[in-house]
C-alpha cells in the first residue's frame, strides 16, 4: 500500500501561478506541490505506479494527473511501460545515476563476453528523454574499432540501438522523440522522415533487431536489440567497421544478442534495497 501524498483540493492543472499564506511569509506553489506529490509517491514505490493509483494516492482527477505525467515524461523526469501503461521515475532524476551505476555494472560482464565472443566494440543504452545516453561501452581489442564514450548521447533515429529501443514504444512518443531532438541527415543514408521512420519500426519488431547501415557514421555498421524487462527503455549493440560487419553477420550476431535478452533485461532492474559500492 502506498502512503498517501498531502494536496490540497483544486484540481485544475491550469491554475494561479502561486499562493502565499497570509502572515507566514511563505509561498505555496500548488502545481508545483502536485508535481512533487506525484514524483515522491513513484520514489517510495518499489515498481511501476498505474495512473489510476497515482490519482487515488494524489486525489487529483485521472485526467489531471494524466497532463502533468504527460509534461514529466516529455521532459524525462517520468518513463510510462509501454505494455503496461505503468509509470516510474524517469532518467532526467539525479536520483536515477545510482540506478545506472547499477546498472553498467550488472550489465559489463555480459558485454565482456559478447566484445570477447564477436571481437568487436559492444553498447549498452538506455533511452534519455530523445536521445540514447549511453551507460557502459566495452571496447573492441582491434587496433581499428569503433566506440563511443560513456556518457555520449545520440541520436534515435539514426542509430540502431536508437530503433531497437524506439520499435517498443508508442508510435505517438517516437514522433514526440524525432520533433523534439530533429532528425539531421549524418550522413547519405540517414533517415530523415518521421514517416520512414515509424514505417521502418515495423521491421524492427518483425526482425526482432535494428540495423544501422551507415546511418550514424561513414563506414560504420551497427546491429541491437532491445532488452525486454528493463526498468527504462535499454538496448545492447555490437559496432564495427561496416568492411568487418556484413548484414548477414549483423543478423546472426543479432540473434546471439537476443538469446541473452530477457535474461540480462530481468538483471537490470533495481530492486529495493540494492546499493552500487564506490
Amino acid at each position: 500500500m502506498l502512503p498517501s501524498a498531502r494536496v490540497s483540493d483544486d484540481a485544475d492543472v491550469n491554475e494561479p501561478a502561486h499562493d502565499a499564506s497570509e502572515g507566514s511569509g511563505r509561498y505555496s506553489v500548488r502545481a508545483v506541490e502536485r508535481v512533487a506529490d506525484i514524483l515522491d509517491t513513484l520514489q517510495r514505490a518499489e515498481g511501476g505506479v498505474s495512473l489510476v493509483t497515482l490519482a487515488e494516492v494524489t486525489g487529483l482527477p485521472k485526467s489531471s494527473v494524466f497532463r502533468y505525467l504527460a509534461t514529466l515524461e516529455a521532459r524525462g523526469y517520468v518513463e510510462k511501460d509501454p505494455d503496461g501503461g505503468d509509470y516510474t521515475l524517469g532518467v532526467a532524476l539525479p536520483s536515477q545515476q545510482r540506478h545506472f551505476e547499477l546498472l553498467s555494472a550488472r550489465a559489463r560482464p555480459v558485454l565482456e563476453r559478447f566484445r570477447d565472443r564477436f571481437g568487436e566494440t559492444v553498447n549498452f543504452g538506455v533511452l534519455d528523454g530523445d536521445r540514447v545516453l549511453y551507460l557502459e561501452i566495452v571496447e573492441s581489442h582491434r587496433a581499428m574499432r569503433l566506440a563511443a564514450r560513456r556518457g555520449d548521447r545520440d541520436y534515435v533515429h539514426s542509430t540502431a540501438l536508437g530503433r531497437a529501443i524506439a520499435a517498443g514504444l508508442p508510435e505517438e512518443q517516437v514522433r514526440r522523440i524525432v520533433a523534439s531532438a530533429g532528425m539531421p541527415a549524418l550522413t547519405t543514408r540517414t533517415v530523415t522522415s518521421a514517416e520512414e521512420l515509424v514505417a521502418s519500426l515495423a521491421d524492427v519488431r518483425a526482425n526482432g533487431y535494428a540495423i544501422d547501415d551507415e546511418e550514424n557514421e561513414e563506414g560504420a555498421r551497427c546491429v541491437a536489440i532491445a532488452l525486454p524487462g528493463a526498468r527504462v527503455p535499454a538496448g545492447i549493440s555490437v559496432s564495427a567497421p561496416a568492411v568487418r560487419l556484413s548484414r548477414e553477420d549483423a543478423a546472426r550476431v543479432a540473434a546471439a544478442l537476443a538469446e541473452e535478452a530477457s535474461y540480462l533485461g530481468r538483471r537490470l532492474r533495481p530492486r529495493g534495497g540494492d546499493r552500487v559500492e564506490a
